[in-house]
């Protein structure tokens, strides 16, 4: 009998960056193991078009996105989650919905490549960056053997994870 899928939610501001990045990661990374998911808690409504460039640069699903508010995944009938992840610092300050099945949460900061600005070469640059600092915290999240772990050692390899390179604040809020 096959294990059940863990679902992962990934939280920014604007659901435009960080987070679809992350979506797209783990979708590919973690697929057997991992249902992910994004939302933002004031949604741009698009997502940049530089997120979605360096996911088809790094051979990564790029299509089929959107930018969309949290609420959609604190209602009846959502997906349940078992992890919620804020990717950026505001949305790890902010109120969050109460999430049904009371998921494990962290704190995974990482500097928003859309707030770059300079030449498209900078700006492509920070999203590659922002990409490889997404991919080594799912990587390492990938590899843990979730089910082996108590619930204190793994919320401490959360938060752990959430201090790897690229780690915008050395915030120890979660969300």
């Amino acid at each position: 009998m096959a294990d059940r899928m863990f679902n992962v939610l990934f939280l920014c501001t604007g659901n435009s960056a960080r987070s679809i990045l992350a979506e797209s990661i783990l979708a590919r990374d973690g697929q057997g193991r991992f249902r992910s998911f994004s939302a933002g808690s004031h949604p741009k409504g698009i997502v940049h078009p530089l997120a979605l460039k360096t996911l088809e640069h790094f051979g990564y699903q790029h299509e089929g996105f959107r930018s969309k508010p949290w609420d959609e995944f604190a209602v009846p009938g959502a997906p349940v989650m078992d992890f919620v992840f804020t990717v950026c610092d505001n949305a790890a300050g902010e109120a969050c919905p109460v999430w049904p099945g009371q998921p494990m949460t962290a704190h995974w900061g990482i500097e928003d490549p859309a707030a770059v600005e300079g030449s498209e070469l900078e700006r492509e640059a920070a999203f590659a960056a922002a990409f490889r600092y997404m991919k080594n915290r799912i990587s390492t999240f990938a590899a843990l053997p979730i089910r082996k772990l108590d619930s204190v050692a793994l919320g401490s390899r959360l938060k752990e994870i959430g201090q790897l390179e690229g780690t915008s604040s050395p915030r120890p809020n979660v969300a």
